[in-house]
């Protein structure tokens, strides 16, 4: 199972300023998304690094994109925004049921919550995606440049991970797998971190997660 160790960052929170957030994951190591699960149908890569770290009361996830289109047509909360220019993040805390959060380049989220089996999930409402803060770099659009870089900081409360009640996540074991995905865009493509199985395009398949241990902090 692959697996990534996350630092805690004691000098920003929730309620830190984007200059502060930003500077403070500066230094942090990027992890790739090599995994191109159906190269057959779908062998396109774009470039994709993403950095994890844990503050006091918040998980912050910066994803830097590099692909050949960044599309951004959904602008509403819980609209299909896997069909634009869009990264996601998968994350379980009992290996069963796990949020998906999801969010374009322009930083409109869609997140949900439940079971791999689809009809037992259910969307976020609208107030509690609202509380993960989004910064978009994604430049305004360019004649002639045949590939846009872009990055997307989430700045996300532990309260948006609403049916486990979490107040810490120093020290903690979890599931997770990190996506980048573009189902209408002029080259759809689905990159992962950490490795699937699958016949089909799917990212709803916690059995793939890779682990994410958290630093306990009271060491």
């Amino acid at each position: 199972m692959k697996s990534l160790v996350v630092s805690y960052l004691d000098k920003v929170n929730h309620w830190s300023s984007s200059d502060e957030l930003f500077s403070a994951i500066a230094d942090l190591p990027t992890n790739d998304l090599e995994e191109v699960p159906w190269p057959g149908a779908f062998p396109y890569k774009p470039e994709v690094r993403f950095k994890l770290a844990f503050t006091e009361n918040c998980l912050l996830l910066s994803f830097q994109v590099k692909e050949k289109h960044a599309y951004a047509t959904y602008r509403h909360i819980n609209d299909p925004v896997y069909k634009d220019s869009c990264v996601e993040f998968f994350l379980s805390f009992d290996r069963q049921n796990y949020y998906n959060l999801e969010f374009n380049c322009a930083g409109i989220g869609l997140m949900g919550y439940g079971s791999a089996d689809r009809k037992g999930r259910r969307r976020l409402s609208k107030e509690r995606i609202e509380q993960v803060k989004t910064i978009s770099t994604l430049p305004a659009a360019q004649r002639g440049v045949t590939e846009t870089a872009w990055e997307l900081l989430l700045n996300i409360p532990f309260g948006v991970f609403e049916a486990d009640h979490i107040t810490s996540f120093s020290g903690k074991r979890c599931t997770a797998n990190f996506y980048k995905c573009g189902d209408d865009l002029p080259i759809p493509h689905y990159v992962a971190w950490s490795p699937i199985v699958n016949p089909t395009p799917n990212f709803h398949l916690p059995q793939f997660f890779g682990e994410l241990l958290f630093n306990n902090i009271g060491n």
